[in-house]
């Protein structure tokens, strides 16, 4: 009996804590990340900057671009998508309108192996050096995009965010009024909740759980 109840209890810690793992997931790290450089323009006496959905949506597809390779991201020889990916590729898969994609301003862009919260991806990841402060305080910026991803679901993690100077609401329009949610990735600015960048911590959580119910079972019923 010692032995079923110790099962019962097992379980439910274990629907509880995926209980718990879900609950965690349901915000959208690419929309916090905007909100922690708004923060910090607005600290420094600059404007906030409109957070753009079909501008956001670019960030991602950009970010795709690198296929999972976090060397090609930073030092001189970092790569850089071709423009006309942009408006050949990338706006396609957003369903952003090729006549309305305006300038970019700037860009962010940072990868490793862990993943990391937001404000921890703004200050230690994307804010490096000061040519970085340069582009984040930039006046010309006018609306601002983010995104991150991890490689099919896991490591290594992209953040990027592309600034512009076009028009708000009238820059990055979308077909539809919406933009396309692509997976694997997060976008800001679409009313998404997205869980993507924690997929494979939950899995990992997950199989590990199972596994340390198998063998409670096994002690129990002598599998």
């Amino acid at each position: 009996m010692a032995k079923l109840q110790w099962l019962s209890l097992t379980c439910i810690l274990f629907f509880s804590a995926s209980a718990d793992v879900q609950s965690k997931v349901t915000d959208n790290p690419a929309d916090q990340l905007v909100v922690v450089l708004n923060n910090n323009r607005t600290a420094n006496k600059l404007s906030s900057l409109y957070n753009n959905p079909g501008l956001a949506c670019l960030a991602l597809q950009y970010i795709k671009a690198y296929q999972g390779n976090c060397d090609e991201v930073g030092g001189p020889d970092a790569k850089k998508p071709a423009d006309s990916e942009i408006a050949e590729t990338f706006a396609p898969d957003c369903g952003v309108l090729v006549s309305s994609l305006a300038p970019f301003t700037g860009r962010l862009l940072g990868c490793q192996s862990k993943y990391v919260k937001p404000p921890e991806a703004f200050s230690e990841l994307l804010i490096k050096n000061s040519k970085s402060l340069e582009i984040l305080y930039n006046k010309n910026h006018t609306e601002v995009g983010a995104a991150v991803s991890g490689s099919d679901g896991g490591a290594p993690y992209f953040w990027c965010i592309l600034f512009s100077d076009g028009k708000t609401n009238h820059s990055f329009s979308l077909e539809d009024g919406v933009a396309k949610v692509t997976r694997p990735g997060c976008f800001s600015g679409a009313n998404d909740d997205c869980s993507s960048a924690h997929l494979r911590r939950r899995s990992n959580y997950f199989w590990a759980c199972a596994v340390g119910i198998w063998v409670i079972l096994g002690f129990v019923f002598g599998l």
